[in-house]
């Protein structure tokens, strides 16, 4: 609120004074008034970027609160939420949040999701995560579209993912120590998105 008030006293300043000059000095060659000009719109850009900045910042601190809430690990932070929902509408609460489903890149990501997932919504939890093959059968991309180089699916007791066309989104099971298994999206699961921390 601070930076608001001052960024507007600026521009009310820079107005009024374009305004004295430009009406006080017609007299004066039309230099001046180029020059005048010229500093209102660089005055203007300035106060463009001051602007910019600020919603950055305001962004940060939003995100610095939601981790706070949730758990960090390299440069991401994890918030779990409890209530089911479908793997579309889980999705669309992630990114209403500013993130995207938890997307395990590795091993230890994977396991520290696990173990997350376990204390925050119960030892026998699955949740969704952020790996479908909705647009070609067999093919897990991630929320991006981009390909997956990790992968952690079920082999020992069941052959995952054996769904076939009719479970195209994928899940981690805390029963099955942070193995994957593929799901009918319709399902309603918990889910943690997950935020990147710049």
């Amino acid at each position: 609120m601070e930076y608001k008030g001052a960024c507007l006293i600026l521009f009310l300043f820079c107005c009024a004074q374009v305004t004295i000059q430009q009406g006080g000095k017609k007299n004066k060659s039309s230099n001046k008034d180029v020059v005048s000009m010229r500093m209102y719109e660089d005055m203007k850009k300035e106060i463009q970027n001051i602007w910019q900045e600020l919603n950055h910042l305001k962004e940060q601190q939003a995100l610095q609160i939601l981790c706070l809430k949730g758990s960090k690990i390299n440069d991401k932070c994890f918030l779990a939420f409890s209530e089911p929902k479908n793997y579309h509408q889980a999705s669309d609460t992630c990114i209403a949040q500013g993130g995207t489903l938890s997307t395990p890149a590795n091993g230890d990501e994977n396991d520290f999701l696990y173990e997350y997932a376990r204390k925050t919504i119960g030892p026998n939890s699955e949740i969704w995560i952020g790996i479908n093959d909705m647009a070609t059968e067999g093919v897990w991309v991630d929320m991006t579209g981009s390909g997956v180089s990790f992968k952690h699916w079920e082999t020992e007791i069941t052959t995952q993912p054996d769904g076939g066309k009719q479970e195209n989104c994928a899940s981690l099971s805390a029963v099955a120590i942070g193995k994957w298994f593929d799901q009918n999206c319709k399902a309603e699961l918990p889910f943690v998105c997950q935020f990147t921390i710049v």
